[in-house]
């Protein structure tokens, strides 16, 4: 599957775009603080797995990570103008109930390109614990031999808010913990089904480590 027989690869330009309506959405309503940001690699191909405990959980990461993301997001929320803002801003629309051949094309072609690919490893939205990880992002990070950046996104889900109880209260703090960047793969270049159900096993290792090393970090 190469990314020229799938839809067009969005540019980092409209992703940049989405960084920076992040940052003023993000931190214009909540507080963020952010650590260890400076552990993302500065050029080449990056995929950040993120925790996913809450619906702010990526614009959060968007808003506050150093480089533009374009993230993986379910089909579902591609509806209407929101489709159209999201698909404006570089993000990915993606079929989790089926082999959608289009979006991994779009991904490895992010990939290709140098740029950052944002991925919830749970496949859902859940506890926020990577417990559960599919197999996608270890098939991403072998395929394309990108290093993975563990992201912990911490208290958006400790209280509702007061005046919209589907989003945290506004002003409150909200931790986003970059890790230290790790290759899933064992070196070999293999892909076989055994060498990605090997990776899946380092990955969640590493991502399950980090956030015990985040909640330590931060007191949550």
């Amino acid at each position: 599957m190469t990314a020229s027989s799938a839809a067009p690869v969005p540019s980092e330009k409209g992703a940049e775009v989405g960084r920076r309506i992040g940052v003023g959405l993000m931190y214009g309503l909540w507080k963020p603080r952010v650590l260890g940001a400076w552990r993302v690699p500065a050029t080449g191909p990056v995929i950040y797995a993120v925790n996913h405990a809450h619906n702010i959980d990526g614009p959060m990461v968007m808003g506050v990570a150093p480089r533009p993301t374009h993230f993986l997001i379910k089909k579902e929320a591609f509806i209407g103008p929101l489709g159209r803002f999201l698909t404006g801003i570089g993000q990915l629309k993606v079929d989790r109930h089926s082999t959608d051949r289009a979006a991994i094309g779009q991904a490895l072609g992010v990939l290709a390109d140098g740029g950052v690919l944002g991925i919830f490893p749970e496949g859902t939205r859940g506890e926020g614990d990577f417990a559960s990880l599919r197999a996608g992002l270890a098939y991403f990070a072998v395929r394309s031999g990108a290093p993975i950046v563990p992201v912990a996104v911490l208290g958006s889900t400790d209280r509702p808010g007061r005046l919209i109880t589907a989003l945290p209260p506004l002003r409150s703090r909200v931790d986003v913990v970059f890790g230290d960047p790790f290759d899933a793969g064992d070196g070999s270049g293999r892909r076989t089904r055994k060498a990605l159900d090997e990776a899946t096993e380092r990955i969640q290792k590493q991502l399950t480590a980090h956030l015990e090393n985040a909640r330590r970090l931060t007191g949550r």
